[in-house]
């Protein structure tokens, strides 16, 4: 079975004809691409007049967390304010409606990073609210939590507990040795288990194919047929996908990747990624990725910059998981297992070390180098290091939805100036001859409205976020330093599309519509080349097609 897409303006990404008017789809699979007049009625298919609708490859999400938006609907929201009594209230308030016997452990997001400007939240504030129970809330910036004192005990944790990465995944303590109340990054999931225990419950977090299917609902219904995951908790994810698939109701191709520490452990997560593979990697599933954090956040003050932190005295240069040979090791026992790597860092030197190590890596191993590099966010990149990924062979993948006021200007305090409005520029990297990627690293259903592609796409072109913009007494009009960041939708359906299907290793299958590739295509209800750049959200998937098929919408 097949059809005929007819009177369409269709956006290829093949440069050999980068738009035609129809597409001719059999058994899953596109066989004529090109204008149609001539061959209407191919071979009895069906014609489907599109009347000048736009077609577009099926988009690709080359960075998201399905695992950790389908375990978070149970959070609790909390008012988006920067008053902290205001927070305060909110939370004894929840508690006192949701006793202990209904709600043994509160989770609240988010507050903002602005919050505590002038010191971290302490465990003692925390407790003026709520002491009968754990209590943790999550920063807007996803890269620090609050907790209360009970929490910290029920963990198990206090001054002789070392840091699992120290200066990254650590608790924050005090002069003494003590925790503050402050966590760095994830780290309380290292203790959740023991805490569990103690208080005999655990939060619903099973990752059943119910759970995790109104993630995947929603990617198909905004045009979304691949997608990375860049963090997989492990088997169960795996698994509920695996059963999906096999009642034909997975309509992505999906990467997953496995998460390493340091070169001493990473031997064991390449045995992991090769057994889940060998499990469960098939026609749509492939775990065949590592992921490192190389560093922290800017609104923390905890990237590796190059040059002193405006915040810290005498000198501090933030925080760094691995140096270059380190790292470049970790490389090579990647490229003989034939493993990617996917590789988080926003700091300037961070990006360098990074740079550095594969340039070691590829030198020392020459043409035995097989593996691919994703270097993901690269928020402050030294302009003299932006022709680098291009050289190096390595992708850089950027999630658009950040381009505006998502986070504030919170990390300005750490950078200054001069770095923060040079924050966020891909133009430069993209003309040097690098392949950008595109993805929403959406953590929790509190933001996942903001994976959709197109909203993406419209703070990207715009740099105004239109739902936390940037104060225009600050910034005229909302829109974040500098104008001429703003990113082309040429650059950004190529990086959601094609040049995202090569970070995925897909390219040979799908990302362009053309002759002998797989039938994921989208038709909207606009042309996003035409619609106004603040308009960009409002442009829908009137049809998405899952390799021949219609998954969402109708033609």
């Amino acid at each position: 079975m097949g059809m005929v897409l007819s009177n369409a303006r269709v956006y290829t990404l093949d440069v050999q004809q980068p738009v035609v008017g129809g597409v001719v789809i059999e058994d899953g699979v596109i066989t004529r691409v090109g204008e149609l007049d001539s061959w209407q009625n191919v071979a009895g298919l069906p014609v489907y007049d599109l009347g000048g609708r736009t077609v577009i490859p099926g988009l690709i999400d080359a960075h998201t967390h399905p695992s950790m938006v389908s375990q978070s609907f149970w959070h609790v929201r909390l008012p988006w304010t920067t008053d902290v009594d205001e927070i305060l209230c909110f939370i004894r308030e929840y508690a006192q409606a949701h006793p202990v016997a209904e709600a043994p452990f509160l989770y609240f997001e988010y507050y903002p990073s602005a919050t505590f400007r002038d010191g971290g939240p302490t465990k003692e504030l925390l407790d003026s609210a709520v002491s009968d129970r754990p209590v943790l809330c999550q920063d807007f910036s996803d890269h620090e939590h609050w907790v209360n004192s009970t929490m910290l005990e029920l963990m198990g944790v206090d001054k002789n507990t070392p840091d699992p990465v120290p200066g990254l995944e650590m608790f924050v303590r005090d002069e003494d040795g003590n925790p503050t109340g402050l966590l760095r990054e994830f780290v309380h999931r290292h203790f959740l288990d023991g805490m569990y225990e103690r208080i005999g419950w655990r939060p619903p977090q099973d990752l059943t194919p119910e759970r995790i299917k109104p993630f995947f609902d929603f990617m198909t219904e905004h045009g979304v047929t691949s997608l990375f995951e860049a963090l997989l908790p492990d088997e169960q994810l795996l698994q509920s996908l695996d059963e999906l698939d096999s009642r034909g109701e997975l309509n992505v191709y999906y990467e997953g990747a496995l998460q390493f520490q340091d070169l001493a452990g990473l031997p064991q997560v390449l045995a992991r990624v090769e057994e889940l593979h060998a499990g469960y990697g098939g026609a749509h599933i492939r775990i065949r990725t590592v992921k490192l954090f190389l560093d922290g956040t800017n609104e923390s003050g905890n990237s590796a910059v190059i040059a002193p932190m405006c915040s810290h005295a005498p000198a501090g240069l933030g925080e760094i998981a691995m140096d270059v040979e380190e790292l470049t090791q970790c490389l090579i026992l990647c490229n003989d297992a034939r493993v990617d790597v996917h590789i988080h860092l926003v700091g300037d030197r961070a990006f360098r070390v990074a740079c550095d190590a594969v340039g070691v890596a590829r030198q020392r191993l020459a043409d035995r180098w097989m593996i691919q590099v994703t270097l993901a966010h690269c928020e402050l990149v030294d302009p003299s290091d932006m022709a680098r990924p291009a050289e190096l062979g390595v992708f850089v993948n950027w999630t658009t939805h950040w381009s505006g006021g998502y986070f504030g200007d919170e990390a300005r305090q750490h950078l200054g100036d001069e770095r923060w409005n040079r924050m966020y520029r891909f133009n430069e990297i993209a003309a040097a001859g690098a392949v950008v990627t595109f993805g929403s690293d959406v953590v929790t259903g509190y933001e996942l409205h903001r994976a959709a592609p197109m909203f993406g796409m419209q703070v990207a072109a715009t740099r105004v976020d239109p739902e936390y913009p940037l104060d225009p007494a600050v910034y005229p009009d909302s829109i974040r330093p500098r104008a001429d960041a703003m990113l082309s939708r040429e650059l950004m359906l190529r990086g959601h599309t094609i040049d995202a299907a090569r970070q995925l290793r897909l390219a040979d299958r799908l990302g362009s519509i053309e002759a002998g590739k797989v039938a994921n295509l989208v038709v909207l209800n606009a042309d996003l080349f035409d619609v106004p750049a603040e308009a960009l959200s409002q442009v829908k998937c009137d049809a998405v097609m899952f390799e021949g098929k219609i998954v969402s919408g109708s033609l």
